[in-house]
């Protein structure tokens, strides 16, 4: 194991991150196409080597390729002429395959309950009003003791918050049925789209992304993103906060540890805060600062610095800042504010170099030892030992074939939770319904037949007659449900 991650070298020396200062987050950004793949990919491997859990997102396809060694290649051989780098071994890294559809690694879930309102209503795209339902529809899940645990039981919390309005509202406020509807339909949305595999068990146990190998060499999980940040890039932001909330919740304090205890790095980092309302934001800031504390260093990749918000930009220690572009007064702008960001970076040579960086290159501010950042200084990346680009389809079949984790999460489990719970009142309710309309229909013959006539059935008891018989259905059921409650109020 290393106490520290080398992400380059410049004049003929390396430039590195002390371990101990490697829980402080960081920041990884420059144009398509100047190298920002490679440079997650080198400090992946880096806290591998170290012994800290990685956690990637993989946007493109390409950091499959951690899996196995990596082949010669002249510009490597360079790169290593440039750089001291003694112990370079070109070998792959212990890998763990993760993908949402199941198609590309292990399945990825997590509860509605577990994600919580605050996310989901993010999600949906939630109005005030709308998300005051979806908070109402939690309470009183939680008060009755009905597991959320897809979206099938959430859509039948809603129907029967909708269908008991009038009872709930004193308690809970007013629910109307328009709303209910609305989010009803932003799920049907959410579902097209794919989240009914995210939704359900066996949900994620962090501890699965938290593993070692045999060699002490912290285990890289890579979740397979391509497919999920183009079809539902909404979903890929609420599972990364979703996973940096249960991280905070679940993990002990352990202050600054001498490495961190696992490494996550967010790709189009955008994605994230795009659209998000104020107080999730504010949520998000304030977990990005004491999740340092639980050992947890969260590293944000994206093309441009200025998509993360200035209050999470601030809590980022180390720097890795590719080329950027300036074909723009607009360009000139955002890159003169990042090189003001960096120590000793304000003048104007320096937004000049941010523009004419090579690839593979970078303006570097790592942390130093006593936790202070280094000025920032042009640096050339070092080459991953892992290969460079995806592996094929039959490795990746291969290594997810002699995973510790197969089969633990490739089945689905459907446990009694609120749908069947909720259906099963539905059912006892209207066998005691239907029990009372045969009570009352046997009462009223007898009356009729003591009197010695019959007696004209009025159009009120002749439907609820009628519904009371048809209840063996489950449209017979829907209907009874509103009838009875419209008309024995």
């Amino acid at each position: 194991m290393t106490d520290q991650v080398i992400i380059g070298g410049t004049d003929g020396q390396i430039v590195a991150q002390p371990g101990i200062m490697s829980n402080r987050h960081g920041l990884v950004a420059g144009a398509t196409g100047t190298g920002k793949t490679v440079t997650l990919q080198v400090l992946a491997e880096g806290f591998s080597r170290m012994g800290t859990p990685v956690f990637v997102t993989d946007i493109k396809g390409d950091l499959s390729g951690l899996a196995d060694p990596g082949r010669p290649h002249k510009e490597i051989d360079r790169r290593r002429g440039l750089i001291p780098l003694p112990e370079f071994q070109q070998r792959g890294y212990p890998v763990l395959f993760w993908d949402i559809f199941a198609e590309q690694g292990h399945p990825v879930r997590t509860t509605v309950s577990e994600m919580g309102p605050l996310l989901l209503s993010n999600l949906l795209q939630l109005n005030d009003t709308q998300t005051g339902i979806l908070y109402a529809a939690f309470a009183v899940a939680d008060d009755e003791g009905l597991l959320l645990l897809d979206l099938e039981d959430l859509r039948a919390m809603l129907r029967w918050l909708s269908e008991n309005a009038s009872a709930l509202r004193a308690e809970y406020g007013n629910i109307s049925a328009a709303s209910v509807g609305a989010i009803q339909r932003r799920l049907l949305v959410l579902e097209e789209q794919g989240a009914e595999r995210f939704f359900g068990e066996p949900a994620l146990a962090i501890g699965d992304l938290m593993q070692r190998d045999f060699s002490g060499n912290g285990v890289i999980s890579v979740l397979h993103a391509a497919r999920l940040s183009r079809e539902s890039p909404r979903l890929y932001a609420a599972f990364l906060m979703w996973l940096l909330s249960e991280l905070f919740e679940e993990l002990p304090e352990v202050g600054d540890p001498e490495r961190p205890v696992f490494v996550l790095f967010f790709d189009e980092a955008h994605l994230l805060f795009k659209g998000m309302p104020r107080p999730l934001l504010e949520k998000i800031e304030q977990v990005v600062r004491l999740v340092r504390s639980k050992g947890v260093g969260v590293y944000f990749v994206t093309q441009n610095p200025l998509d993360v918000p200035s209050s999470v930009l601030g809590q980022l220690g180390l720097k890795v800042q590719h080329a950027l572009r300036a074909f723009t007064p607009a360009d000139r702008k955002v890159v003169k504010a990042v090189a003001d960001g960096f120590p000793g970076g304000g003048q104007r040579g320096f937004q000049d170099t941010l523009t004419r960086l090579g690839l593979g290159e970078a303006v570097v501010s790592a942390l130093t030892a006593n936790g202070t950042p280094a000025e920032g200084a042009v640096t050339l990346i070092s080459p991953p030992e892992s290969q460079i680009g995806p592996i094929s389809s039959e490795r990746r079949q291969e290594i997810m074939a002699r995973s510790p984790l197969k089969g633990r999460y490739e089945s689905e489990i459907d446990r009694e939770s609120a749908y069947e719970m909720l259906a099963e009142r539905a059912k006892l309710a209207a066998e005691k319904a239907e029990a009372e309309a045969a009570r009352e229909d046997a009462a009223r013959s007898a009356k009729q037949r003591s009197s010695g006539g019959r007696q004209r059935q009025s159009v009120a008891e002749a439907m609820l007659k009628s519904a009371a018989r048809s209840m063996g259905s489950s449209l017979g059921r829907r209907l009874v449900r509103g009838l009875l409650g419209s008309l024995l109020k």
